[in-house]
């Protein structure tokens, strides 16, 4: 599984996308904190972790539509699935690579706040809870876009079911007003903005931390079913 983190992380930095992300991800935050200086220190950390969730409809889709659908087109699909490592190996490795180049990402958006601290007095647990509701609901799409790759050899088909079904997720309050009874209530506990709210407000809850964890196990899962059915139309 190593081998393939190192082999498909070294794969964004060989070619432009992983610099391409980088700038525009980080001109899009710098163009949004100037936007909201103008806020009390205490508040705008929070609003901008905020539209860090936002930009990652843009960022996961581009990120992550080469995962799986590159090897089905350039052929080495079958190498991977006729492999002797296990199924489950070769979706974590890809999905971990993918999260390896959004935590570099992360990383460099660490200047925004450095920025706050050197100039204010923020509250350092809501910069952290922030971070780390913005990390998983990270982990949640990427797993998603992952999936999403695995399902078509076409990358921009890739990046257009990760966006969509990313939007879809994102808008579950809204998605939920069409429900009533127990619909209503199952949309909302499945929300990932809701979940959210507790880490902007520098709450961390074990329960929204499982949560997110496993949704992104689930996708995890269905991405191991669909390798496992080529696997075996192929055999």
């Amino acid at each position: 599984m190593l081998a393939i983190i190192r082999r498909d992380f070294k794969s964004y930095f060989n070619s432009p996308i992983a610099y391409v992300l980088i700038g525009l991800y980080m001109v899009l935050l710098g163009l949004f904190f100037n936007s909201l200086l103008g806020y009390g220190v205490s508040d705008i950390m929070s609003e901008f972790v905020g539209i860090m969730n936002g930009l990652l409809l843009l960022i996961v889709p581009i990120l992550t539509m080469r995962s799986m659908a590159e090897d089905k087109k350039n052929g080495t699909e079958v190498l991977l699935l006729t492999s002797p490592v296990r199924l489950t190996e070769i979706v974590l490795g890809k999905a971990l690579a993918a999260f390896s180049v959004f935590m570099v990402m992360t990383f460099v958006s660490l200047i925004f706040p450095l920025i706050i601290i050197v100039v204010g007095k923020p509250d350092i647990m809501l910069i952290m809870s922030s971070y780390l509701g913005y990390i998983l609901i990270g982990a949640v799409f990427i797993s998603l876009g992952v999936f999403a790759s695995s399902l078509t050899e076409n990358q921009i088909i890739a990046s257009l079911i990760t966006l969509v079904s990313i939007f879809l997720i994102q808008n579950l309050d809204f998605l939920a007003g069409f429900f009533s009874g127990f619909m209503n209530k199952a949309v909302l506990w499945l929300s990932i903005s809701d979940r959210y709210i507790d880490f902007s407000k520098g709450i961390i809850d074990i329960t929204s931390i499982v949560f997110l964890i496993s949704f992104a196990l689930v996708f995890i899962f269905l991405t191991v079913r669909v390798l496992e059915h080529k696997r075996w139309s192929q055999g």
